[in-house]
């Protein structure tokens, strides 16, 4: 009698799976009917929005919007392409003031009437797919913040003036990105993270006078082979994988951690932050100042010949002159160590709250974009509707019969000269072979310029193979 309920119950419980089991499945094939439905959908969005029949070549893709917005009910708009994204954002309708715009990824709208431009992130473009023919009605805007090692052919006059429109970190682009790593002259000012003196030198009991924090070794800046010069002479603090010596707490270790308040707080402690960039070109200019700035730290500067330009006040920061030897810098910062009145000197802005460097404080004020601010749009929102109304500007000329404006870049929107590398006897035990690449790859990248842009200007598409045989056709 057992026996047959326990096999009763056992048929009911397999039943049960098997029901179960049917369910899932049943369920499983209507989430992937719905997907697919979902997916033709936004696929048709795209095309209905952006590829409807023109009435005449001259007119734009018309697009009805669900936006709260008068302009986006009914409006023609012409189509920009991210030909090198710099998002992953598929296409996006933006309103630019009384002007709108819609913007793609979408490569196959290259050869679309209602093409008027296109944009490049300056790290991700490349020579082995550029937009070409280019028709004359076509605006190129480039929008490049980073170093100068992450594409080095962009930093020289053949290819940045292929380009009508810039963003980059240069002031004499179009738009300047220079502060693009300070948020306010609010967060230059607060004493948030300020420790008194009397506290810091309490501290050095245990720290060292100068702290350097950076996992980018050998930069074309060559700044770890200073540094490690420099700590011949005087006590550092190195928390980076560069010239390690001395561990962070375990949950600060990740570079996402660089922005939190227990990084800041121990930074804060020392006397000095030795701020170097990795490539020293005009107004490259990162949070390797900023940041010591803002915790009252006296930075210890090493990049942008025209810091000064930048700089909250005549005597915030101090700048290194790479002809000097680092034995001399050491001496100085081991004096002003002592000095408590001399080391004062270079916070008393911070702690009057004042930034004396009205050029500063005018770009703060008003530059068009923010910096971790909702209340604000991001650069590349702004950089996007720079473009926008530029190609609106023409059409409105068109209509008056005016000639079409005609915006060029030009050699100073994106320089910098060739790395240098210092000469001492000996550099770090661990140095890495690219220290030696860089000047060979910038010398390399000045041939590159010459003949992308030779190609480029014949207009037609070219391959890889035919690049690099004009790259050593000298």
């Amino acid at each position: 009698m057992h026996f047959f309920l326990h096999r009763i119950l056992d048929m009911a419980r397999l039943s049960v799976r098997k029901l179960f089991g049917l369910c899932f499945c049943i369920s499983s094939f209507l989430f992937l009917i719905i997907t697919f439905q979902v997916v033709e959908e936004m696929g048709q969005f795209e095309q209905t929005a952006h590829t409807l029949p023109l009435k005449d070549t001259d007119e734009l893709t018309h697009v009805h919007s669900n936006r709260d917005s008068t302009l986006f009910k009914s409006q023609w708009y012409p189509s920009i392409v991210w030909w090198s994204p710099l998002t992953g954002e598929l296409g996006h309708l933006r309103e630019c003031g009384n002007n709108g715009c819609f913007f793609t990824i979408n490569k196959s709208y290259h050869s679309h009437p209602s093409t008027q431009a296109f944009l490049f992130y300056g790290t991700d473009f490349n020579i082995d797919s550029l937009p070409l023919p280019r028709k004359e009605n076509h605006q190129w805007a480039l929008f490049h913040e980073e170093s100068p090692k992450n594409n080095y052919k962009l930093f020289h006059e053949p290819v940045i003036t292929l380009f009508n429109h810039t963003a980059t970190f240069s002031q004499h682009s179009h738009l300047p990105l220079t502060t693009q790593h300070l948020e306010s002259l609010h967060v230059l000012t607060s004493l948030a993270f300020f420790l008194p003196l009397a506290q810091k030198n309490h501290l050095r009991q245990t720290l060292a006078p100068v702290v350097y924090v950076q996992s980018d070794c050998d930069p074309p800046s060559d700044r770890d082979v200073y540094v490690w010069e420099l700590m011949k002479h005087i006590q550092v603090d190195s928390y980076g994988q560069c010239l390690h010596n001395k561990d962070l707490p375990t949950h600060l270790r990740e570079s996402t951690a660089m922005e939190e308040q227990g990084f800041y707080q121990i930074l804060a402690q020392y006397k000095f932050i030795l701020a170097f960039e990795n490539a020293v070109c005009d107004d490259y200019v990162t949070e390797k100042l900023w940041r010591p700035l803002k915790l009252g730290v006296v930075p210890v500067y090493f990049g942008a010949p025209n810091i000064h330009t930048w700089l909250p006040s005549n005597r915030s920061a101090i700048v290194v002159d790479p002809n000097e030897p680092p034995e001399k810098l050491a001496q100085y910062l081991k004096r002003l160590d002592k000095n408590d009145w001399e080391y004062l000197t270079y916070l008393d802005w911070k702690l009057k709250q004042e930034v004396s460097n009205q050029r500063l404080v005018k770009e703060l004020r008003e530059r068009q974009w923010g910096v971790q601010d909702v209340n604000q749009d991001n650069f590349i929102d702004v950089f996007e509707c720079m473009v926008c109304n530029r190609v609106w500007e023409n059409f409105k000329r068109q209509k008056k019969g005016l000639p079409s404006r005609v915006w060029q870049a030009e050699g100073d929107h994106l320089t910098c000269p060739p790395p240098k590398m210092f000469d001492f006897a000996t550099g770090p035990p661990n140095n890495s072979s690219l220290r030696h690449i860089w000047r060979s790859s910038y010398e390399q990248s000045v041939k590159e310029a010459r003949a992308l842009r030779q190609l480029t200007l014949r207009n037609r598409n070219f391959t890889v193979t035919q690049f690099w045989r004009e790259v050593f056709s000298d």
